[in-house]
């Protein structure tokens, strides 16, 4: 009788113990990138202003990578974004420049008008029954021919204070400078946002854990649990300290902060993103649900025509100006990023969190292979290869996981 009940338990950690082996792969992985990085450039990848650059200079393509991993959870494609940033990083340079509105009115122009664009191509997914591939693609034409129809060959710029302020900004000393010996001065005020953020980090993952154990689901033991906040912990710590000890806390990584817990509550603890999930892991299971499948995918795509115009916005503000050729490519960043962050190809996994880092490690690749010289078809190399690495890693697992059963 003892050993009965004891297997079912072995087999429920033995479960777990995989689970985490496929959403902490990625961040294991950052973390190893980041040290190599750091040995290659003698500590250059990790000095302040450095930290500052990847963020300030990457903040658009993670923005986008927040709106794809939904899009790619829920089993679709969207290869138009770097086009609808460039048609409406130009719509926003044409409003707030050439016709001097007043930049709040121009940027709530400018974000209806990336609703419009997610509402246009996610009526042809989902109420025309059209692929999402085909139908992105066209928009990645439409909008690209849309944007040098409107600029030309000349760009718009210069964008107003706030703006430049909001994608290149930083945040004042409102509490002065405090010492850390060695280290120098740093931003009071930065120092404690980011005890206030792994504050908020722990009690999150504790009350996670905690609703899940109450659940009888499995979760890890408590040992390798401490472990995984305290590094959590001191990469969030290590982060803000460099950023306060340059210019303190950038407004866009403010920004981000924001979407980021704000989209992963969504996904998390939300029906609609529950249903999200329940559309890409199985579509047929989740029509018998009841669940509005057509509604939800028309939401997803609004969704990221809206953040594709906040991205627009970002990045014109960061250059001064919306020129034609803005934008190229983020798509492929943005899909990079959520593939590398642990989403599956077939839908229906992945993290918002999980896009995040994997922009980043594009990011840091990006940075680092700079700072040593490489030449850019090197650079494109190795991102590849990670690329191709993390989707074969997902196919892998899967193909464990279903011949265990």
């Amino acid at each position: 009788m003892t050993i009965t009940q004891a297997r079912p338990t072995e087999t429920r950690q033995a479960r777990g113990l995989k689970i985490n082996l496929r959403s902490s792969g990625i961040y294991i992985a950052f973390a190893l990138i980041v040290a190599l990085f750091s040995m290659l450039t003698d500590g250059a990848l990790l000095q302040p202003q450095n930290i500052s650059n990847i963020i300030v200079q990457n903040s658009y393509v993670l923005i986008l990578a927040i709106g794809m991993i939904l899009v790619i959870i829920a089993g679709h494609i969207d290869l138009s974004v770097g086009s609808v940033v460039a048609v409406t990083g130009a719509l926003s340079a044409v409003l707030m420049v050439d016709m001097g509105l007043p930049w709040p009115i121009a940027l709530l122009v400018t974000l209806v008008a990336g609703a419009a664009i997610g509402a246009w191509q996610g009526y042809w997914v989902a109420y025309f029954g059209i692929p999402a591939f085909i139908v992105t693609l066209a928009g990645m034409l439409l909008f690209r021919a849309l944007t040098l129809t409107v600029l030309g060959n000349q760009g718009i710029g210069p964008f107003p204070d706030a703006v430049r302020t909001l994608a290149n900004g930083f945040t004042d000393g409102y509490l002065g400078n405090i010492g850390l010996g060695p280290l120098g001065g740093a931003d009071l005020f930065s120092l404690l946002v980011g005890v206030v953020a792994v504050a908020g980090m722990v009690a999150a993952q504790w009350r996670t854990r905690s609703a899940r154990a109450g659940y009888g689901q499995a979760v890890d033991p408590l040992p390798l649990f401490a472990l995984k906040l305290a590094a959590g912990a001191a990469l969030i710590l290590f982060l803000v300290v460099q950023l306060a000890r340059f210019k303190n806390l950038p407004w866009v990584l403010v920004l981000l902060a924001l979407l980021v817990i704000g989209y992963s509550v969504m996904a998390n603890r939300t029906v609609f993103g529950r249903r999200v999930y329940a559309i890409g892991g199985n579509l047929q299971a989740a029509v018998l649900s009841g669940v509005k499948v057509k509604s939800v995918v028309f939401w997803i795509f609004v969704n990221m025509g809206v953040l594709s115009a906040v991205a627009g916005v970002i990045f014109a503000g960061r250059l001064n100006q919306a020129g034609p050729t803005a934008g190229s490519s983020f798509e492929l960043d943005a899909i990079a990023a959520a593939f590398i962050g642990g989403a599956a190809v077939q839908g229906g996994v992945g993290k918002v969190a999980g896009a995040i880092t994997g922009g980043l490690i594009m990011a840091v690749i990006n940075n680092g292979m700079s700072l040593i010289g490489s030449p850019s078809e090197r650079v494109m190399l190795v991102k590849g290869a990670v690329l191709l690495a993390a989707v074969a890693f997902d196919v892998w697992t899967k193909r464990r996981a279903g011949g265990s059963r």
